[in-house]
């Protein structure tokens, strides 16, 4: 039998190996030759994992650089499975005894943090300024609050331009690895938040990243929301032409060129669907923060910020029109009806007099009490004054659909509804006339 030494001595060979191959792809003129070195180097990493060791932080950082750097479709798309696949197989932050039979289904889980394992944000965003840029100007050291920042600035600029040249990778790239710190994001908050403990809540990756002096919040946020508002339009004009035209400059072969736009066309929705775990992972985080503020258990290092879903609303009422587009790319119900019940409520008119009967009464801040509003003439005739007819139908279509998916769990069985809808949009429709 080998002893732990041993096994150790041989482990760090194999992986000093490794890093040679990766080193050696770094020199290498031959476009080819320094691709094939680093998809070598990648199966290798891979086939090294399934011992059960994680990578060390060098060979997780090599692959990360990968990512980041890549020039070609393989590696890109291979570098960003391989990291999505040793998170999955070796997890930072989890749950103890959630997948133990042994374990006495009273027992509480507890919640494990490795905290020596390497991760591509910086976890005590404010702390490590001077390594973290260090490493990120070698593009294999973790990011910054910051360097997030302008990831989520250059994606809104690009897709604004909702236009792609065919030789460019470098907005699959970006994507790629937003994606990736989405996953990294998810899997560190999830854990945290099923503690229902603020304390292991607030230290999360994401909330010391959003509690960062080094990012402009408000602005993220509304990027994070222009992002989702440009990917559904972009798709929806790639959906009618998938294959991209070709730049003029572009030396690529044609089969090439129609494998990258039909993986840009799959990263573009994949894309979407990270964004939105990302805001509603912000909103469950303010939603548990809001919660241990009621119970007095905040302090003054928890600094204020402006929820999200203050943010949203105040955009979508800036920007009318962008409404329909927003809402059609959040798919989670709560949330969906979460925007729209307290979209309408910013807009329905309030009783101007209270009276002393009146004064303790509250409104019904609830879908069913907008609904109810809709029986009063002179209220509905403010709102589709103030909002457009098109917009309040477009809510309540969408409140609808995502209260049926809360109430029965199936989308179809909200048909059974659609008499009371139709009529609200009858009613609707005869006013604007």
């Amino acid at each position: 039998m080998e002893n732990p030494s041993s096994s150790e001595r041989s482990r760090a060979g194999i992986e000093d190996n490794m890093l040679a191959m990766f080193d050696a792809s770094e020199t290498k003129d031959a476009h080819q030759d320094a691709l094939d070195d680093r998809i070598a180097f990648i199966d290798a990493v891979r086939a090294s994992c399934e011992h059960g060791k994680p990578p060390t932080s060098k060979i997780f950082g090599a692959v990360f650089h990968m990512l980041r750097t890549g020039k070609s479709l393989e590696l890109i798309v291979g570098s960003y499975k391989l990291l999505v696949d040793l998170d999955k197989h070796f997890p930072r932050v989890y749950l103890s005894g959630t997948d133990d039979s042994r374990s006495s289904s009273n027992s509480p889980s507890k919640l494990v943090v490795v905290k020596e394992a390497w991760s591509p944000i910086i976890d005590f965003v404010d702390k490590a300024t001077a390594v973290s840029e260090a490493g990120d100007k070698q593009s294999g050291g973790s990011l910054d609050p910051s360097s997030f920042q302008v990831l989520i600035e250059g994606l809104a600029e690009v897709l604004a331009e909702t236009k792609f040249e065919a030789a460019s990778m470098e907005p699959l790239r970006n994507m790629l690895i937003f994606q990736y710190l989405v996953v990294v994001f998810e899997d560190d908050f999830l854990p945290r938040n099923a503690t229902l403990n603020w304390s292991m809540q607030r230290e999360s990756l994401l909330s010391l990243l959003l509690g960062s002096r080094k990012i402009n919040y408000k602005s993220l946020m509304k990027d994070c929301m222009a992002i989702m508002c440009q990917l559904s339009q972009l798709l929806s004009e790639l959906s009618k032409h998938p294959v991209l035209q070709e730049s003029s400059e572009s030396k690529l072969s044609k089969s090439c060129h129609t494998a990258l736009s039909l993986a840009l066309l799959g990263i573009l929705k994949d894309t979407c669907v990270s964004m939105e775990k990302l805001l509603v992972m912000i909103m469950d985080l303010d939603m548990a923060r809001k919660k241990a503020d009621i119970e007095g258990r905040t302090t003054r290092a928890d600094s204020p910020r402006t929820p999200l879903m203050d943010i949203i609303l105040d955009e979508l009422a800036y920007n009318k029109d962008s409404v329909p587009v927003f809402l059609k790319m959040v798919s989670e119900p709560k949330w969906k009806l979460e925007i729209v019940v307290q979209y309408l409520w910013k807009y329905i008119t309030k009783p101007s007099v209270r009276t002393r009967k009146s004064n303790g009464h509250t409104e019904d801040a609830t879908f069913g009490g907008a609904l109810k509003c809709f029986s009063n003439i002179t209220g509905t005739k403010s709102l589709i004054k103030k909002i457009g007819v098109d917009v309040v139908q477009f809510l309540l279509a969408h409140g609808f659909q995502a209260y049926g998916d809360i109430v029965y769990g199936k989308r179809g069985t909200i048909y059974c509804r659609n008499y009371y809808l139709c009529e609200i949009i009858g009613v609707i429709e005869d006013f604007n006339t």
